[in-house]
């Protein structure tokens, strides 16, 4: 109701400002992580999670409330991207809501405070509950971009739950060619040698934008390097078939889109990953989440785990509650006990 009655608010505002005072009021509230659900629970990668619902990355870049965020609800929380350097990103705007199409493009460009900052703050909350993902990523202006991602994995390692490699995002120039088999090899090689042996595994997220060929090669770069899981997908370049009638003001602008429109080619990338691993490889599903049905038909599909962001713009920070709870009639509805005996039965 309290969000309800502020969005209107909010939505007078430009979009990064009011994303900037969510985070100052999420500063305030206590860090509590939600307590596990024996229906909702789920183990990947060698993690217990909550449940399934994660805040995709993107919204706490800097790692300023992550234990805010669990406190939300969220079954974990990942932060960033972060690069080794801080960088400023794209000109402002940069972030546009598209309300009538219940979305969002941004072209962002890995703003952020940089490796130094955000370690800080994470070595703060060292020893605390909580799964809290780390999204690293490679500066715009980097000479040997595998190098910053080892870098990040280095000093990200020793306090990150998981390490989330990110070579999806549309707004850094030739990012999404380190999706490239050879490229991804190096790099995916590079970041393990750097987390050590101990460390956390390494989720690798990717774009949906991607051909028949790139996903069998990722795919089996994935079984065949051990990952954690695979993230499908990010935000799109493309605007899917049908979008050409999106209504916003903002429809036209450059970068990725995410939200609503998203929905479908995410679903379909993400069953696409489950045919190209065989289920060998968990799986997070995101892209279009809103509702518990969205979250269902992912699980269904494939997904082990799975992250919203864009919904929450609209939706507000009970959706986190809304869709667990909505999960748990569902699972009683189709006759499952655990989310990991839903996963796949599509």
């Amino acid at each position: 109701m309290a969000y309800s009655l502020l969005k209107p608010l909010l939505f007078r505002l430009d979009a990064e400002r009011a994303h900037g005072l969510a985070i100052a009021a999420l500063d305030f509230l206590p860090g509590n992580p939600p307590a596990a659900d024996p229906a909702l629970a789920v183990r990947v990668a060698g993690i217990d999670f909550a449940n399934p619902l994660g805040l995709a990355a993107g919204f706490d870049k800097n790692a300023q409330v992550p234990d805010a965020i669990l406190a939300l609800g969220f079954g974990f929380a990942e932060v960033g991207s972060i690069t080794p350097l801080p960088q400023q990103g794209n000109p402002r705007p940069r972030l546009f809501r598209l309300p009538e199409d219940r979305a969002v493009i941004n072209r962002m460009g890995f703003n952020n405070e940089g490796a130094a900052k955000v370690l800080a703050r994470l070595q703060l909350r060292s020893g605390k509950p909580g799964v809290v993902g780390v999204n690293i990523g490679a500066n715009k202006d980097s000479a040997d971009r595998i190098a910053d991602y080892a870098t990040m994995a280095r000093i990200m390692a020793p306090h990150a739950t998981y390490l989330a490699v990110n070579v999806s995002s549309p707004n850094t120039p030739g990012l999404r060619a380190l999706q490239d088999e050879g490229a991804l090899t190096a790099l995916i090689d590079a970041v393990m040698d750097a987390r050590g042996g101990d460390g956390p595994p390494v989720f690798l997220k990717v774009a949906p934008d991607l051909e028949p060929a790139d996903i069998d090669a990722i795919a089996r770069i994935a079984i065949e390097r051990g990952l954690g899981a695979l993230i499908v997908a990010n935000t799109t370049i493309s605007r899917p078939q049908g979008l050409s009638a999106l209504r916003s003001a903002h429809a036209g602008e450059g970068g990725g889109l995410s939200g609503e429109p998203l929905r479908e080619l995410a679903l379909q990338r993400l069953r696409d990953f489950r045919k190209a691993t065989g289920g060998a490889v968990p799986l997070v599903g995101v892209g279009g989440i809103a509702s518990a049905g969205d979250a269902w038909a992912r699980i269904r599909a494939g997904a082990s785990l799975v992250q919203l962001y864009s919904a929450m713009v609209y939706e507000g920070p009970a959706i986190a509650r809304r869709i667990e709870r909505g999960l748990k009639h569902l699972m009683e509805r189709d006759g499952f006990v655990t989310i990991a005996a839903a996963t796949g039965t599509e």
